[in-house]
């Protein structure tokens, strides 16, 4: 199903034997826009401490109680190598962390998450042996969807909005829908654009853009975040644009 990742926001996470924190942020890699961690403030557990789960460790949650079940002790999770605080996640981290859980690496693989196309399949996969002490130097650049919010948003011939939200699959935590909001450029509309639809980031200058005009984007289909995107509306996108679909 595609969730509003504002929504996920602050879910309540519990692991096996206890309450770890809360979802303060999502981690998501710069080629697939697939979320590759959720980092959980500890809160009280362990105060001043963030940590990362990956979407394999996550169980199916709770939208009505808002909360995340963890396949994962207290133990595992504070036991897990930690993050330097204000540094950006390196592949030698995040290796040491795979190694630590004994995952397989989501990168090299054929799929969004390397042998499989969604992250709870790798949950009972082992890590190979000779794959141990291998280092992937070209490794994906991890965003922070706090920070990359509020991007504006660049049409082929003028600006259109910002970037105020995302939409993920919860089962391949793959990025669908980038939420555009439109009202200080267009009347006050909400629309979605696909990351495949992106020409190119401008990570430095804060900066989105699209292979669509801005009238393009005024026209398609509004977005209502009161309401989950359903196939319906997805099939009304993809055939205003008369793009292929990705299902």
């Amino acid at each position: 199903m595609l969730r509003s990742v504002k929504e996920i926001h602050n879910y309540v996470l519990q692991a096996e034997d206890g309450e770890i924190g809360r979802c303060k942020d999502l981690l998501f890699d710069d080629r697939f826009w697939a979320v590759r961690y959720m980092v959980a403030d500890t809160g009280k557990w362990l105060p001043g401490r963030e940590v990362l789960l990956s979407p394999i460790s996550l169980g199916e949650p709770n939208w009505s109680s808002r909360f995340f079940p963890v396949r994962l002790t207290k133990k595992q999770i504070e036991k897990a190598p930690g993050l330097d605080e204000d540094a950006p996640v390196s592949r030698q981290h995040e290796i040491l962390w795979t190694q630590y859980y004994g995952w397989p690496y989501y990168w090299g693989g054929p799929y969004a998450w390397g042998a499989a196309a969604y992250p709870g399949a790798l949950y009972d996969e082992k890590l190979p042996e000779n794959k141990t002490t291998e280092v992937d130097s070209g490794d994906d650049h991890l965003r922070s969807v706090h920070e990359v919010t509020g991007y504006h948003i660049q049409a082929t011939d003028d600006e259109v909005g910002h970037m105020e939200d995302f939409i993920v699959d919860d089962e391949t935590w793959i990025i669908r829908y980038l939420v555009v909001d439109t009202r200080n450029w267009l009347p006050g509309k909400k629309v979605l654009v696909p990351p495949t639809w992106i020409g190119s980031v401008d990570w430095a200058d804060n900066k989105v853009s699209v292979a669509l005009t801005r009238e393009q984007v005024k026209d398609s289909p509004e977005y209502d975040p009161s309401t989950v995107v359903n196939r319906e509306y997805e099939v009304r996108l993809y055939d205003f644009y008369g793009r292929p679909k990705y299902w």
